[in-house]
């Protein structure tokens, strides 16, 4: 077997594990894949921690000390999140500490039902960080309206953040703006820059699911034609931001001042439609200076046939806007699409968080210790 994987992370792309549970700390399998599939980073969501709790393996005893002590089921959620997301941290220490702080990352989400809330973002983000304790966590904070202000202002009090649910190209040059307005604000209050890390979490897969649906409904030949196409044409262009931003004379200025560029961060890229080769959001967004936080079915897919031809971005911004104006072309509005996918990115986090709420409420409840 080629080692696919060692040739992404020779290319420049930071090899991320989009999924955490306790008994993937507990088992060494975390440990495991760091050390035999170039995992450096972790990625977390409400998602992924109402899956790992609803299945259950070894939360019972912290859920069982939580319910003896009567706490809410906010905090119960929040414990056991914040333990979780220390101990991953711990196990990726070695990875940070060799990166420079650029790896060995793992994401915390602030509650999904604040990110319509500026002040409410921050104040978690703020809680987040002290409850985690640990140098290499990253905040996630949600690329909303709302959420933009509030990466500048948690950036600016040096916390690192994984900005997420970035669909659109200019809302992801907003979230850039708001990263380097953050960091010059931590610069004017004396802050060492270079301790600062962020990256920006542009989606990938939802944008051709959405877009292929719309597709599908034209039926046309043209539209058929264009299917599987929108997704790596708006992540390529999203590069081309990236480069442009992070080669200007504001930048050139924190760059001075020891500052970390803002990676970008290709999620959800786990392949939605089985017609499509199911390594296509890896191989094909291949650029030195990213990440690629990966589901472990796409990592092992890669692993086993991924085809690793080096920089698959480059080249590729003309072709890319084509394909995005054909579409438009066809009526399918891309700023409808964009704001349809954040929409439902916001609503599909909370709707998981609610979960995540009613069924740890249900373990408290029967774990809780009988009066008398």
């Amino acid at each position: 077997m080629t080692d696919a994987l060692k040739r992404l992370s020779e290319e420049g792309v930071a090899i991320w594990l989009d999924d955490l549970s306790r008994k993937r700390i507990t088992s060494g399998n975390l440990a495991e894949l760091i050390d035999q599939q170039h995992v450096v980073g972790v990625t977390t969501n409400p998602s992924i921690f109402q899956k790992a709790i609803s299945h259950g393996d070894g939360y019972e005893q912290q859920l069982a000390d939580l319910a003896a002590r009567k706490v809410t089921v906010e905090e119960a959620i929040r414990m056991i999140t914040t333990a979780d997301v220390r101990d991953a941290a711990d196990i990726l220490r070695p990875v940070f500490e060799a990166t420079g702080g650029q790896d060995g990352r793992v994401s915390i989400e602030v509650d999904p039902r604040l990110a319509h809330e500026t002040a409410a973002t921050v104040a978690e983000a703020k809680q987040l960080a002290w409850l985690v304790d640990r140098p290499n966590t990253l905040i996630k904070i949600p690329a909303t309206k709302a959420g933009l202000p509030a990466i500048t202002e948690v950036i600016g009090k040096g916390i690192s953040v994984n900005v997420t649910l970035i669909f659109s190209l200019e809302r992801y040059r907003e979230v850039m703006d708001a990263y380097l307005a953050g960091l010059e604000k931590a610069k004017a209050a004396g802050l060492d820059l270079s301790k600062i890390h962020s990256v920006a979490s542009f989606f990938v897969s939802r944008v051709d699911s959405e877009i292929d649906k719309r597709l599908d409904a034209l039926g046309t030949d043209e539209a058929k034609a264009l299917k599987g196409k929108a997704a790596l044409a708006n992540a390529r262009l999203a590069y081309e931001a990236f480069e442009e931003v992070f080669s200007s004379d504001r930048w050139a200025a924190l760059d001075k001042a020891q500052a970390n560029k803002q990676r970008p961060l290709w999620a959800s890229t786990g392949v939605k439609d089985p017609a499509y080769k199911d390594t296509l959001y890896v191989v094909d967004l291949v650029a030195p200076g990213t990440v690629n936080t990966m589901p472990e079915a796409t990592l092992d897919a890669t692993a086993d046939h991924g085809e690793i031809t080096g920089n698959t971005i480059a080249g590729t911004y003309d072709q890319s806007r084509k394909e995005i104006a054909a579409i438009e072309k066809l009526g399918i509005s891309y700023d409808d699409v964009v704001q349809v996918l954040e929409d439902e990115g916001v609503d599909k986090f909370e709707a998981s968080w609610n979960d995540l709420l009613k069924s740890t409420e249900a373990e408290l409840q029967r774990l809780a210790p009988s009066e008398g």
